[in-house]
């Protein structure tokens, strides 16, 4: 079996005040990592340190902007005036490429954060809007996120190339979505079950839910989140699992 997949994390999200001190050790495994952009996490002195690191290992760069939310990492939902939410992304996602650009690198793609992902995957209208402004951004410009959704159509519509984004490290609801982190392991911590997870959606094409009902899912990229405190040892499993399976990492 001939299979590839794209891997890629949540990174520079540390703050002089709120550390990830493993983020680091993260940059290796993966082939493609989302960079924030400071409204959740991060700040410039490790937005930069991030971006330095992913143009070490040679990964694809996305930007990851979120709502204005640091209190709660961008993980509750915002109601914004349409102007508003154009602006706060065409500002976070032009100061993440302007910095990439600036370090030798180039901005492949942009991935929403949390909440943000959430609203604009469910929005049509909110999909389209964002969809918008990432095009005059950069019309060659990619966006990763849930497959089948709203940005999916938004960006389809707009000409921008689409990343269909799994999750390795997080459970999902009968609907497609990811279950809420308010219920009980909607984080996937055991390697051993990321792992049997990700072989269910390359070798399968299914995902199984919370309630035990298999779902029907295609991805180009899968994610390992940056802020599991079992990123690590998840990461070095799949990496294990991938050489065994005979699984090429990168963005294909």
């Amino acid at each position: 079996m001939n299979l590839g997949i794209d891997l890629n994390a949540d990174l520079g999200e540390s703050t002089r005040t709120k550390r990830f001190p493993h983020e680091a050790d993260i940059f290796p495994y993966l082939s493609s990592c989302n960079i924030a952009c400071g409204f959740h996490g991060g700040d410039p002195v490790y937005i930069e340190k991030a971006i330095r690191q992913a143009l070490k290992h040679g990964l694809r760069i996305g930007a990851h902007p979120s709502y204005p939310d640091r209190e709660n990492f961008g993980r509750m939902p915002m109601e914004l005036p349409e102007a508003e939410l154009q602006a706060m992304l065409r500002y976070q996602v032009s100061a993440l490429k302007g910095m990439v650009e600036s370090l030798g690198g180039h901005l492949s793609y942009i991935k929403p954060h949390g909440a943000l992902y959430h609203t604009l995957c469910r929005d049509e209208k909110q999909a389209q809007l964002a969809v918008a402004v990432f095009h005059s951004i950069d019309p060659n410009l990619h966006v990763m996120g849930l497959p089948d959704s709203a940005l999916a159509r938004a960006a389809s519509d707009t000409g921008l190339g689409y990343i269909r984004e799994g999750f390795a490290d997080r459970r999902y609801a009968p609907d497609g979505q990811l279950l809420s982190r308010k219920q009980s392991g909607a984080v996937l911590r055991d390697p051993a079950e990321v792992v049997e997870q990700v072989r269910q959606i390359l070798m399968e094409g299914m995902v199984t839910t919370n309630t035990g009902a298999r779902l029907p899912l295609q991805a180009d990229s899968l994610c390992i989140h940056g802020d599991n405190p079992m990123a690590i040892p998840i990461l070095q499993a799949l990496d294990h699992f991938f050489r065994q399976s005979g699984i090429q990492k990168g963005n294909l």
